[in-house]
Parts: C-alpha cells; structure tokens; sequence
C-alpha cells in the first residue's frame, strides 16, 4: 500500500513540474511574440487592407495595398480619380492635388475606413491621398 502513496506522490510532483514547464513556455513564447511585434512596427506600419480607386467612365481602376501610413500617396489613375473605395482599417483624405497640398477652399475630403466616396460632376478629380493614423 505504501508503495502505491509513493507513486501517487511522485506523480502529482511530476504534474506539478510539467504545468511549471508550460507556464514558463507559455510565458517565453508570448514575449518573443511581443518582441518580434516590436520589431516589425519598427519598418513601417501600413494601412492593413486596399484602397481601390478609378476615373469617371474609364476602365483603368488602380488598387493600394498595405500602404504605409506615412507620406503622400499619388493616385496613379491617368486622368486622377473619381471614385474611391476604402477597404482598409484606417481613414485616409483625398486631395485634388499631386502633393497632398490644400486648395483655397479645398481642405480635401474625408473617406473614413470601409466607406467609398465619388467626385461631384463637373469637379476636379482626385490626384493623391494621405492617411490618418
């Protein structure tokens, strides 16, 4: 009978170290996680999804994916842009210039995040867009 106490004994120190072994490896693998998470924000961060932009009654459409949050981003349809879907997780704005600059009375126009958005008829169209981060 002894014998049997002492197995049961044994086992339960065994148990014991082999839930401290996966706590420590769940602990280790969860921080090498974070770090490399770290790390990689450290190149860039990007817009996580496309934004799909085309000109009024053209056939060209041009498409943005993971673009990085930082800059101004020309719009590479011929004739500027018209209609534009964001289908990414962050809000960009649209400027009708190629440098991302304001008009007088042009601030550049909002298009938050899983909306899509079209020029009004008879205005200038989109040329470049930067991203709210």
């Amino acid at each position: 009978m002894h014998a049997v106490g002492k197995d049961s004994q044994h086992r339960t120190d065994e148990d014991a170290a082999m839930s401290h072994r996966r706590r420590i490896g769940a602990i280790t693998g969860a921080a090498a996680l974070l770090l490399s998470a770290t790390a990689c924000s450290g190149l860039g961060r990007s817009t996580v999804g496309v934004l799909t932009f085309s000109g009024h009654d053209s056939p060209v459409q041009v498409s943005y994916s993971n673009t990085l949050v930082k800059g101004c981003h020309r719009i590479a349809v011929p004739r500027g842009a018209t209609h534009v879907e964001n289908n990414t997780l962050v809000d960009v704005v649209l400027y009708r210039t190629e440098d991302c600059r304001k008009g007088e009375r042009d601030e550049g126009v909002y298009v938050a995040t899983t909306l899509s958005n079209v020029t009004a008829p008879h205005t200038l169209p989109w040329r470049s867009f930067s991203v709210i981060h």
